[in-house]
């Protein structure tokens, strides 16, 4: 343990960030990073406590207590070690993880939770910046081919571990660079992009082949993929977007979220934008949805110029602490600020959109929206809205962005070609712990299989993949499981 008095010591502290009036003119990561003494005190919260319940918040059982003695001690390469062997990628999860182990974190009972996530950051950028970070892909190979589809944070992790195992590993990317959701939908202002590639550089020195601008069922039949490798992995992500099938959605000036933030995510790249610019200059802006993905068009438009940001909300506004519904150390559903809220945003909740209203010219001019009251459950859960009477009314706009999640993949195309079975909710049939479908050699992983979900989740999804296919093909893995973590953690505590 660290320092036995390091909780009562020192309070959370976060890494200074760059003011708003700053940060807003470039698209530039903008959360500095902790001196060599505030690490060492953040650390030092850690308590090491007897059930470490941080380690089941995190889906990827990070071993959270040991990694933060290590910084303590500032011993990089046992911390680097640790956080690496069951995340493939700390320099995406420090950055646009939501936290649930924080929420887990024992201290979180009645202080604030250790700064996990930071610590995890720092971890990783101190082992990149003592050359740590090699390649790990044995020299001998088995001699098996593996195909993984798709190269987000799901598709990424299976193609690190089976590299590992000694396969070799191509990755098919249908965008014209590797990275799916990492590259064109995290904003740069929350992950830049050189981050990502600097990771596909290692992965490429690991043997592991990357093609782009190479979509499965489309310019490459998916029965050729099938056909050339041992086993195929199935990684595309939900990408189907949750509509507003209301009237006027025809109207010029409604769009998908993700739509926006891809093409902006372009520009910053320098990369050329295909079809109509999707810009807030001078807009007054209106995103519906209040996840993560409507606090990215939030920050996003506010960089562009906008003249208003507002944000919609069906739902009620969440309590700001925890209620007796969610106890610790589950993850408590409460209001959530963003760095994008706090650069100017004016936010509703109860509010229903009921129509948009156009121009004679086609062009988006306005919402007709209404107050909801919500119906609520004992356990606290909003059940059904009804309207409130007479509160109809005109907010003007020229610019919306549905940023409301994302339904199932994309059917038509791979899915559709391999013959893979979907289940009620049109996702990726495959049981979890086995992974597999329908076709004999074909798993699947992330968001295309459990749903929309975070992308430490997609990165545990991806290792597990992985895990089973090794099994699959040599008869046994020594892959890390995340089972046998907590196998080690239920007798070592």
């Amino acid at each position: 343990m660290g320092k036995v008095t390091g909780f009562q010591e020192f309070n959370r502290e976060l890494p200074a960030k760059t003011p708003v009036a700053e940060r807003v003119k470039n698209y530039n990561e903008f959360v500095g990073l902790y001196s060599d003494e505030k690490l060492n005190q953040q650390s030092a919260r850690c308590m090491n406590c007897g059930i470490p319940f941080c380690h089941s918040g995190c889906p990827l059982g990070n071993v959270i207590p040991e990694f933060n003695d290590a910084v303590y001690r500032k011993n990089w390469d046992e911390a680097y070690q640790i956080l690496s062997s069951t995340n493939n990628f700390p320099e995406f999860t420090g950055r646009i993880c939501p936290a649930p182990c924080e929420s887990a974190c024992v201290l979180g009972i009645n202080k604030p939770a250790v700064a996990i996530e930071e610590i995890e950051k720092h971890i990783i950028e101190i082992a990149y910046s003592k050359n740590m970070v090699k390649p790990v892909a044995p020299l001998i190979k088995t001699g098996k081919k593996v195909a993984v589809i798709g190269s987000g944070p799901a598709g990424l992790a299976a193609a690190a571990q089976l590299s590992k195992a000694g396969h070799s590993v191509t990755v098919f990317e249908r965008d014209d660079r590797p990275g799916g959701l990492l590259r064109y939908g995290i904003p740069d202002f929350k992950l830049e992009k050189w981050v990502i590639d600097r990771r596909i550089q290692i992965m490429e020195e690991d043997g592991i082949e990357f093609k782009c601008n190479a979509e499965v069922g489309k310019n490459i039949p998916a029965d050729e993929v099938l056909r050339n490798h041992h086993a195929v992995v199935l990684a595309g992500g939900s990408t189907i977007p949750r509509n507003l099938p209301i009237p006027g959605r025809e109207f010029k000036g409604v769009y998908f979220a993700m739509d926006f933030l891809k093409q902006q995510n372009k520009r910053v790249g320098s990369i050329a934008v295909e079809g109509e610019d999707i810009l807030t200059t001078d807009k007054d802006v209106v995103v519906i949805g209040g996840g993560d993905t409507g606090s990215d068009c939030v920050g996003t438009s506010n960089r562009q110029g906008a003249r208003s940001v507002k944000q919609f909300e069906v739902m009620v506004q969440p309590p700001e602490q925890r209620t007796p519904h969610m106890p610790w150390p589950t993850y408590p559903m409460v209001l959530k600020t963003t760095s994008s809220h706090e650069e100017g945003v004016e936010r509703f909740w109860g509010i229903n959109t009921k129509e948009f209203l156009g121009d004679a010219d086609g062009n988006l001019r306005a919402l007709k929206v209404t107050d909801v009251s919500w119906e609520i459950d004992v356990m606290g859960r909003p059940i059904k809205f009804n309207e409130v009477e007479g509160s109809e009314r005109e907010i003007p706009c020229q610019r919306v962005f549905l940023a409301m999640g994302f339904v199932n993949p994309q059917f038509e195309g791979t899915l559709q070609q391999l013959g893979v079975e979907l289940d009620e909710r049109k996702n990726v049939k495959a049981k979890e712990g086995v992974y597999r479908t329908n076709v004999g050699k074909v798993f699947a992983a992330g968001d295309m299989r459990r749903g929309q979900s975070l992308v430490v989740w997609a990165i545990s999804e991806g290792r597990e993949a992985a895990r089973k296919v090794d099994e699959f093909l040599m008869g046994h893995s020594n892959l890390e499981s995340k089972d046998a973590v907590n196998q080690f953690e239920q007798v070592f505590y």
